[in-house]
């Protein structure tokens, strides 16, 4: 009778314990979560390494920042010859996030666009695709690899937006 009592104060606990971490987990969620595929948005030929297992890696998991032939320096080169930029004197930023797959390929790229005080907002869409189409054109990305099995990963890229240009590339 006394193991049956203490079984289940220790399960409503543990119950009314997850209840309470799922209310303060609020809008922000512990983890970023992965992309799903989106046939509106998604070219049907990019492949996940293991789809079954989801095993690739988000970029805030101690991977290092940039896996990218010349690292972010090169990306940068490759901006600036591309002179990106809007009419628009807007300030704000831009994220393009999307899944670097165990050959390199990318694919399931999201964007979101946000104000000089981080709050979601459109700044410009036509200076958005450019950015997102510039972020697909990158094919330097390297497969990374833990205890010998190459995995994809998750790599984002934030543009940073002064006066309409584009004056930093995040992380």
């Amino acid at each position: 009778m006394i193991r049956a009592v203490y079984f289940f104060v220790a399960f409503f606990s543990f119950v009314l314990m997850s209840c309470q971490a799922e209310k303060s987990s609020g809008k922000y969620p512990v983890t970023v979560g992965n992309i799903e595929f989106d046939e509106k948005l998604d070219d049907p030929t990019f492949r996940k390494c293991y789809p079954e297992k989801q095993i690739d890696v988000q970029y805030y998991q101690g991977t290092k920042e940039f896996d990218y032939k010349g690292e972010k320096i090169a990306i940068i080169e490759k901006l600036t010859n591309e002179k990106i930029s809007s009419e628009s004197k807007i300030n704000g930023y831009i994220t393009v996030r999307f899944l670097v797959n165990c050959e390199g390929k990318t694919g399931l790229f999201r964007i979101q666009q946000m104000n000089a005080d981080l709050k979601e907002a459109v700044l410009d869409k036509e200076l958005g695709d450019k950015l997102l189409r510039f972020t697909k054109s990158l094919d330097g990305w390297i497969p990374k690899e833990i205890k010998g099995l190459k995995i994809g990963y998750y790599q984002y890229l934030t543009y940073k937006i002064e006066n309409g240009k584009v004056s930093e590339v995040l992380p």
